[in-house]
């Protein structure tokens, strides 16, 4: 079972596991290159070594393949990575007809047409292009949330033009035709066979044929009639249940001659329900029941079944017939679970088998060559026999003399030592070669290692003379041990590096890999946080070198910065504080907002921070300024009013303009805040000496709110 978050093929990230099936487990994933949800199909580890089940699942991608069709299942795309086989198809959000059907105990008449009709336009497309389901049933049929039906899972299905055509494969024996079970040929008359029984399944809540063995069920569907399905369904139109049987017939020629021609009568049986328009074809033998016909091989079989008997001629009974069956199937079920493999029989013949009669001769034999070997021993002890070298010049070869004399006959030159057999030192410890040589006469001598993948560490490997050797007492005898497995350095420099070429440089050293996506706060997106084994270890060849990439920080238990422009500081305060974030103020000025309230933040509103990030908050604190009053040049000479003006009743507070009028005549004197108060002091150029009054004319964001006549100046200067 793969892990959340592994990568395949650096575009499929795994999300949860959603299914298995007989060879493969189905993943929710995201694809990444087009940003959208898929599933992913990856074969079983246990069928991965398995070069048949390897070629039939990537035949279950070219099948399905070919198919684009809006009731058939799209595949997406095909692929293997780091061992793993598998395909990427369309995710469909919703319930198998099933479930579906296990829910509403039985469908309506209009829901198991429109479910049927569409079933069968995604059956035609995919016989259009040469390919034959093999295993319709309602867990292969997905009903999507929007209603849409899809026909999925081309597990077993078959190429009609494939050199096998006797694939012993049954899918679901519930819905296999007769056919299947027999393990003949089999075309799209069978998935209209299959496609009835679940037509039979959706309108009557329940299968035609069960049983408590699926060799039962077979047996049922070669040799029983089906119970009409209005049996269990009263108000089931006359034509609806005619279309069933005719799919359902166990003579494949009597069955529709292909899916459009059912699915024209499906149509029709929309609008003329109680129609007589489906046409089943008559047995082929006038007055021959439905029953499978015993084959003439079959009957061979049978004979020579008989023990020679007189009775071999009689015709068997129906009911030793489907007992032979019987055994038949249940024979092939153990021998063949799943595989496609054509496996022989074990006949149980009488007697011992070759191989029990192999075992007892070899314990005649065994014995035999125990005893001889005592004898010799108990001999040599004894003194009466004389083991030494023959007169060959072949140093490795070993005589054995026996003489009838107690003593060893002298040697024809005294210079001679005695000789000794090396033994086998290979797998033992220097200390336990050593201890073993001396018994001898012999020494050992340590002169190397050598990396091996079958020898432990510090074990012997190899020696020198070689065992059996005949050697001289006094003789060393020269040994290599073992440093242990040969080994590979993981490559350094991988942490930084992009998946892919981490990946590579994994790879080139004859590793394997593994990815496992981490979050990570430093280490961007798509980037080698670490591996393990780490950096430069020592590890053996093909081993599992795990990729740690990084998918970025981890926002789950993030916090959004709200909106706070325009509250109060003591309401902001509060916000921050109820999602866990901490604070601190500033002062700055506005004339948009009011003194006391939010003018900014930082980090700004809609920024995602981690829990107990600091928020800096800018309060208003604005001073309106003092404008200075615009000096007026003079003309005819300056004149000063010190009467203060008082505020008009319509004044409301914005920007006031003063103007002068005398003689006719406007001369703007003053621009700016309210000009009331007492000790304000006007300057005005004034027309004459004669003239020491003027109006003004008092204008509020340019608009007229008050006049004063005759105001009093006095002439400066």
């Amino acid at each position: 079972m793969l892990k959340e978050g592994i990568v395949l093929g650096e575009r499929y990230e795994i999300i949860s596991r959603i299914g298995a099936g007989g060879m493969a487990d189905v993943y929710k994933a995201q694809d990444h290159k087009l940003n959208r949800l898929v599933a992913v199909k990856v074969m079983k580890a246990e069928f991965r070594e398995d070069t048949s089940f390897v070629a039939k699942f990537q035949k279950e991608a070219q099948a399905a393949a070919k198919l684009s069709h809006p009731n058939v299942v799209n595949v997406y795309d095909v692929g293997e990575d780091r061992g793993l086989y598998y395909i990427v198809m369309e995710l469909i959000e919703g319930i198998t007809l099933k479930k579906y059907i296990g829910r509403k105990g039985k469908l309506s008449v209009k829901e198991a047409t429109s479910i049927a009709i569409q079933v069968s336009l995604g059956l035609e497309a995919a016989h259009n292009v040469g390919i034959i389901h093999r295993d319709v049933k309602p867990q292969n049929i997905i009903i999507s949330t929007d209603g849409k039906v899809k026909l999925s899972d081309f597990g077993i299905a078959k190429a009609i033009n494939s050199n096998t055509i006797t694939a012993n494969v049954m899918g679901s024996v519930h819905y296999s035709s007769p056919e299947q079970v027999r393990g003949g040929f089999s075309d799209a008359k069978s998935d209209i066979y299959s496609l009835g029984i679940t037509m039979y399944e959706m309108v009557t809540g329940r299968v035609p044929f069960d049983g408590d063995t699926t060799v039962a069920i077979a047996i049922k569907h070669l040799q029983e009639e089906i119970v009409p399905p209005s049996i269990y369904t009263p108000d089931l139109p006359y034509s609806l249940e005619q279309i069933i049987l005719k799919c359902t017939q166990k003579d494949p020629a009597r069955r529709y001659l292909n899916i459009g021609d059912m699915i024209d009568d499906l149509k029709q049986s929309l609008i003329d329900p109680q129609g007589n328009f489906v046409k089943i074809a008559p047995l082929t033998v006038p007055g021959a029941g439905a029953t499978t016909q015993v084959t003439d091989a079959e009957m061979k079989q049978i004979r020579s079944q008989s023990n020679g008997d007189n009775t071999a001629e009689r015709r068997p009974s129906r009911a030793e017939l489907a007992e032979r069956r019987r055994a038949r199937m249940e024979k092939q079920e153990r021998i063949s679970r799943y595989h496609d493999d054509d496996d022989d029989d074990d006949d149980d013949d009488e007697g011992p088998s070759g191989f029990e009669k192999v075992v007892t001769i070899g314990g005649f034999i065994l014995g035999a060559v125990i005893i001889l070997i005592l004898i010799l021993f108990i001999g040599n002890m004894a003194g009466l026999f004389h083991f030494g070298r023959s007169g060959s010049s072949d140093t490795s070869s070993v005589s054995v003399q026996a003489t009838v004399t107690p003593t060893p006959a002298p040697a024809a030159d005294n210079t001679n030592t005695a000789q000794v057999t090396v033994p086998d030192m290979k797998g033992m410890t220097v200390d336990q070669a050593t201890e073993e040589a001396n018994k001898l006469g012999i020494g050992v001598r340590q002169t190397g290692m050598e990396a091996s993948e079958s020898i432990e560490e510090g074990r012997i490997i190899s020696q020198k003379p070689s065992a059996a050797s005949v050697v001289d007492q006094g003789s060393t005898i020269e040994v290599i041990t073992s440093s242990g497995r040969p080994t590979i350095a993981v490559p350094a420099g991988l942490a930084g590096l992009s998946q892919a070429e981490a990946e590579n440089r994994i790879l080139e050293t004859g590793l394997r890999t593994a990815v496992e996506l981490q979050y990570s706060d430093t280490v961007e997106v798509g980037y080698v946080i670490s591996v393990a084994p780490s950096e430069g270890s020592q590890v053996p060849p093909e081993s599992t070198v795990t990729v740690y990439v990084s998918k970025g920080v981890d926002q789950s238990n993030y916090v959004t910065i709200p909106d706070l422009y325009g509250y109060s500081e003591n309401d902001a305060k509060v916000t921050l504080e109820m999602l866990g974030l901490t604070y601190e103020t500033v002062s700055g000025a506005s004339d948009f907002y009011n003194n006391g309230e939010v003018i900014t933040i930082s980090p700004d509103s809609g920024t995602l921070v981690p829990p107990g990030s600091l928020v800096t908050l800018t309060i208003n604190d604005y001073v309106e300024p003092t404008p200075e009053p615009t000096p007026v040049p003079a003309i005819e000479g300056n004149f000063v009013c010190y009467s203060p003006l008082s505020q008009p009743e319509g004044y409301n507070g914005g920007q006031v303009e003063l103007v002068l009028v005398q003689d006719g005549t406007s001369r703007p004197f003053y621009n700016g805040p309210d000009p009331w108060g007492e000790s304000m002091v006007y300057n005005s150029p004034i027309s004459s000496d004669s003239g020491s009054t003027a109006e003004i004319e008092v204008y509020e964001d340019g608009v007229l709110i008050a006049r004063y006549p005759n105001v009093a100046f006095e002439p400066v200067g």
